[in-house]
């Protein structure tokens, strides 16, 4: 339903009188409502997606059927990508959302955090994704971060995503699949939403988890690669997911104990966050496994080199007898031991062989050749 027909249609009539009843203030001109940024919309009631003409219209449909029956929970559902301040402050006017929670979508990079305004509920999840490299390089990127922002009332939920990861399709699809998952209400869909975005994280962390193995196997390989910069670059991608995962954990620990949060549903976002404290121990201990190979890789580079410095100093000391002796019998004095004799030349050949011999072994057998 990504029509710009439609929103021009809605911005050229005015609000119903009994919809406009229910919004925080009036539609200003000033703002717009969402084209380029939507990305879909629809009523649900009894699980089901009902058609409707705009989004007013939608929240006019919906709350109309709640208002018939008494404990329903038909609502509206709508998906932005990257929206401009105008489209999310008309959405701000049309479901009453909070100024400072419609800022924050608005500017995006925020905090993880849940935030209760009157009786709507504001939720900032981190999304991450991991990329695949042929190759990497110093400026190579790993983990892909980006937020989905979620407005949750009594009828009705808006998403705001931000980055091109972590679609929320997928979930959408999957509840309409199953109208009884549909049928939960809001709450329902904040579970989906929550749940998608932590598996993600599960299968981001078990991937990070691989590369960390195979580079630890290149460290302590019988010919290391010595690659430091990778490994650093593993650890930083880490310390990102670590600042993306772990500040969640308090606010979805606390999220069930909310009255918002139906006592059905809570048991739900319950599992979430004990899948949340398996990320956050995971996350962990590969960031300690990063510090461990980290310290590993320069403790091996500085054994390698000491390594090598070792076999210069032996070849250094081995050549420097015959250089000696050759520098001494080189000199230009008449009276010099041997020099008269037939057997002196093939003599100090000898000794030069011999000593070179004798600290060829003596350095091997130290290890050091």
């Amino acid at each position: 339903m990504r029509s710009s027909t439609i929103f021009r249609r809605i911005n050229r009539h005015p609000v119903p009188v009994h919809a406009a009843r229910q919004m925080a203030t009036p539609v200003r001109e000033a703002c717009v409502p969402p084209v380029d940024s939507i990305v879909e919309y629809g009523a649900y009631i009894n699980g089901k997606k009902i058609c409707a003409d705009g989004i007013i219209e939608s929240l006019e449909l919906v709350r109309g059927h709640n208002a018939a029956n008494d404990g329903a929970k038909a609502f509206v559902w709508v998906g932005l990508h990257e929206p401009e301040a105008p489209e999310v402050e008309w959405l701000a006017e049309v479901f009453g959302l909070h100024p400072l929670s419609v800022e924050d979508a608005v500017k995006a990079h925020q905090r993880p955090k849940i935030e209760r305004y009157g009786d709507s509920l504001f939720m900032v999840l981190k999304t991450v994704a991991y990329l695949d490299h042929n190759e990497l390089t110093a400026t190579s990127e790993i983990i892909a971060t980006g937020e989905i922002m979620v407005f949750l009332g009594a009828d009705f939920v808006v998403t705001v995503r931000h980055g091109r990861h972590c679609p929320l399709t997928e979930v959408r699809e999957k509840l309409e699949d199953k109208p009884k998952l549909m049928n939960r209400g809001p709450t329902g869909v904040l579970h989906a939403i929550s749940d998608h975005v932590v598996d993600r994280y599960l299968q981001v962390a078990d991937l990070m988890q691989l590369e960390l193995e195979e580079v630890e196997a290149t460290v302590f390989a019988d010919v290391s690669s010595r690659d430091i910069n990778r490994i650093y670059q593993l650890k930083r991608e880490m310390l990102e997911m670590k600042r993306a995962v772990t500040p969640l954990q308090p606010p979805m620990a606390s999220l069930p104990q909310r009255r918002v949060i139906p006592s059905e549903m809570r048991e739900y976002f319950r599992d979430v966050g004990d899948h949340l404290a398996r990320v956050c121990e995971q996350v962990e201990s590969s960031n300690e496994l990063a510090n461990s190979i980290l310290q590993a890789a320069l403790a091996r580079s500085n054994t390698l080199a000491n390594e090598d410095m070792r076999k210069i100093s032996s070849w250094v000391a081995i050549i420097s007898v015959p250089t000696m002796i050759a520098g001494i019998y080189g000199m230009n004095f008449d009276f010099m031991p041997e020099t008269k004799q037939v057997w002196g030349y093939p003599a100090v050949l000898a000794v030069m062989v011999t000593a070179c011999t004798l600290l060829y072994r003596g350095f091997r057998r130290n290890g050091w050749l």
